[in-house]
């Protein structure tokens, strides 16, 4: 299985016609541009859409320290030199591994699992599809092995629609008779972080809600009030949650950066120092893993959360194949919907299938952060403290605010919340209950 950074010329065959128009635009996106400033130079006659997915590829391209598997249809990011192992694996993966002659040390690891460093640059995927082959295991069970995956936060590459946000005006004040909606209830928010003005520019919508803390903090900026591509996506997300549930309270913890990218050792982390009162766990975020397998850590640091109903988004890459954390059995996986002209209609970027469980409106208008926002060749955008903005994300926001929501109104544990809306009527074979 060769890892290969570059897409090729033309679709594969076979691929939906969702999957055609993800990956058409993944290709032209990934043409190799030079760095200049935000993003490499202006594309004539380019769209808001393409230029924002072609900065985040350039960032992407530029971070020494992801990698990218690119095949079409099968792709992941993932850490350079990293090899995380099922810590019963690690001494007959060790002693193989210095047989294929990829000598490795054991790192410091989590989540359980043990974590192998390669001494140089190495193609980590192809020595997991070896490791993975039970040719290589005879009469002993395949080891428990995986790249240490990279995750992102909806929308973006391997979850486009991959749009920035857009400049809206101001939400009007909550609504008072609905203060009891989600009282009580603390909703762990795993994303960029809370922005540092966040409580103070919205009294209203975030103040009081949440326990200002400085490794909460979402960066935001990349100088003076230059926007992040990413910077205020977990501000915007808790103002969804609020929308939904006015009365809850939030946690919010930083598991990406301002960019919008992390790993399941920044998520672990995040999970890790929720409060002990969030029962309800945001996850506006996901990635792909190699061969579509569940992500080892991501299982084990979720299966010490009992009692918490924990809510991710489906992704927005178009196609059915399964997101992590989102399409584990525990989770709560949430696709969009769009507005149509006779009502809700599935969202063309929303991934689906039957391993969805919900969905809700993905274009919504919440709480955001102040800076402007410059792309190469379009207009600066100007945001003073709100924004529109599209994705699984932000479905995923309002399907958290009502879960919590209904805990208050029917007296029912986090779980037994979930259990109660997931066994509603589908209102989509592939893209579960319609939560309004």
């Amino acid at each position: 299985m060769p890892s290969d950074d570059s897409f090729a010329s033309r679709p594969p065959a076979g691929m939906s016609r969702r999957q055609v128009v993800t990956w058409s635009a993944l290709a032209a996106a990934a043409a190799p541009l030079g760095l200049v400033g935000r993003g490499g130079p202006a594309v004539a006659g380019e769209s808001p859409d393409a230029t924002y997915q072609r900065v985040f590829l350039e960032a992407l391209a530029a971070d020494p320290d992801l990698r990218r598997y690119a095949v079409p249809g099968r792709e992941f990011l993932y850490r350079p030199r990293q090899l995380l192992v099922a810590r019963p694996d690690v001494q007959r993966v060790m002693a193989r591994l210095r047989s294929y002659g990829f000598p490795a040390t054991e790192g410091v690891g989590f989540a359980g699992v043990a974590r192998l460093v390669f001494a140089t640059e190495t193609d980590v995927p192809s020595v997991v599809t070896k490791l993975r082959d039970p040719q290589q295991w005879p009469g002993q069970p395949v080891p428990v092995v995986q790249p240490h995956h990279a995750l992102l936060g909806f929308g973006n590459i391997m979850g486009n629609p991959g749009g920035p946000p857009r400049v809206a005006g101001a939400l009007p004040a909550p609504d008072p008779t609905r203060a009891g909606e989600g009282a009580g209830v603390t909703v762990g928010i795993c994303d960029t972080g809370i922005w540092r003005h966040a409580g103070s520019l919205h009294p209203q919508w975030l103040a009081g809600s949440y326990l200002p803390e400085a490794d909460d903090e979402d960066a935001v900026y990349v100088g003076a009030d230059m926007l992040a591509l990413q910077g205020g996506h977990g501000t915007f997300v808790a103002g969804v949650v609020r929308q939904a549930a006015p009365g809850v309270r939030f946690d919010p913890e930083a598991a990406l950066n301002a960019t919008g990218v992390g790993d399941e050792e920044m998520l672990v982390a995040a999970l890790g120092r929720l409060s002990p009162q969030a029962s309800v766990v945001n996850l506006s975020l996901g990635y792909f893993t190699q061969d579509d397998q569940p992500p080892l850590p991501l299982v084990n640091a979720l299966a010490a959360l009992p009692g918490r109903a924990v809510v991710a988004s489906a992704g927005n890459a178009g196609t059915s194949r399964r997101t992590w954390p989102a399409a584990l059995d525990r989770v709560l996986a949430v696709g969009a919907v769009s507005a149509g002209p006779t009502g809700p209609q599935p969202a063309p970027y929303s991934s689906f299938g039957p391993w969805v469980d919900a969905c809700a409106l993905g274009d919504r208008t919440s709480t955001y952060v102040r800076g402007q926002l410059q792309l190469p060749g379009q207009p600066t955008r100007y945001f003073d403290g709100f924004a529109a903005w599209v994705g699984t994300s932000f479905a995923t926001g309002h399907v958290s605010g009502r879960l919590a929501a209904l805990m208050t109104s029917a007296g029912l544990s986090a779980e037994a919340a979930r259990a109660a809306l997931v066994a509603g009527p589908r209102w989509h074979p592939h893209y579960g209950v319609l939560v309004a």
